[in-house]
């Protein structure tokens, strides 16, 4: 099942809905409004009695719009928390970074985790934000998302995926003099506004396998990321298990499971996205992001 948070164009309140190939049923409208259905955080939150009322649209869709006349936004426009995330999470990845910075740093027994804040959550097809002011070295960053569904504490690598309500298309666009600038620490270079482009939908867990599928970033049609997540380095259980070790996940939380190869900082010479460019995301079976810069 594939849930997205859409407007109907041209000026309609955003609302969940269900897409059915070119189709999405207005959820709200076609169960009812509630505060069960109201928002996609909602629909996550209240659990399996709600998950299954929804996809019983599946069969009928009455209440749908052509995806042609709606607005798609980020599947969770305003996370209730930060955005997790993971660094150095692919082995080629882990290397050019390594490479570039002249840094013999031994791979790690433990994730690395950072975040980006809420207001860096930007829709699939919209606008980058470029503040030449700010910093001009916009980098890109194709990642598989995964969103928490049932929350938890200390929870054990065998019950992970339990926990895995879906999954989703993120790039964590990143401004790397940024992160120098601060201590070669990440979370301000990763958390300006709009640099955290979303979705375009959430594919629920029953429908997904995570496990082996293409991840690849374009830039102006030209191929910069391109790799397969059997290649990350933690797999998701072990992610879920160490980031809810004595820190409670709840329903609604996003991890963003780190990047492969082929950032624009590593690159000889260094390339970064500049005003015009347009970012392309795709993660196989789940969809593409096509945001363009400025």
């Amino acid at each position: 099942m594939k849930l997205a948070t859409f407007s109907p164009l041209p000026s309609g309140m955003p609302r969940p809905g269900v897409v059915l190939e070119d189709r999405i049923v207005d959820i709200p409208a076609a169960l009812g409004p509630s505060d069960e259905n109201s928002t996609m955080l909602a629909i996550i939150r209240a659990g399996e009695p709600t998950r299954a009322r929804i996809a019983s649209l599946a069969s009928k869709p009455a209440n749908s719009i052509a995806l042609a006349d709606v607005k798609l936004h980020a599947p969770i426009p305003r996370p209730a928390k930060n955005v997790f995330c993971v660094g150095w999470n692919y082995l080629e990845h882990f290397e050019e970074g390594a490479k570039k910075l002249h840094d013999d740093r031994k791979l790690p027994d433990h994730p690395v985790f950072f975040s980006k804040v809420p207001t860096t959550v930007n829709g699939p097809y919209d606008p980058v934000p470029f503040d030449a002011a700010v910093s001009t070295s916009m980098d890109w960053e194709v990642e598989l998302g995964v969103v928490i569904g049932t929350g938890g504490k200390n929870i054990v690598e065998a019950d992970a995926m339990r926990h895995v309500f879906g999954y989703t298309v993120i790039n964590d666009v990143s401004w790397r003099d940024i992160q120098r600038r601060h201590g070669n620490q990440w979370h301000k270079g990763k958390s300006l506004d709009g640099t955290c482009p979303m979705g375009p939908w959430i594919v629920t867990a029953d429908a997904f396998d995570p496990s082996d599928v293409r991840v690849t970033c374009r830039v102006n049609g030209a191929a910069k990321q391109d790799s397969r997540t059997r290649y990350m380095y933690f797999k998701i259980p072990r992610l879920i298990a160490e980031l809810s070790a004595g820190m409670t996940l709840e329903p609604g939380d996003v991890i963003s499971t780190g990047t492969p190869a082929g950032v624009g900082y590593a690159r000889t010479p260094p390339e970064f996205l500049k005003p015009g460019d347009l970012l392309e995301t795709e993660v196989e079976g789940l969809g593409i992001l096509r945001n363009p810069i400025g």
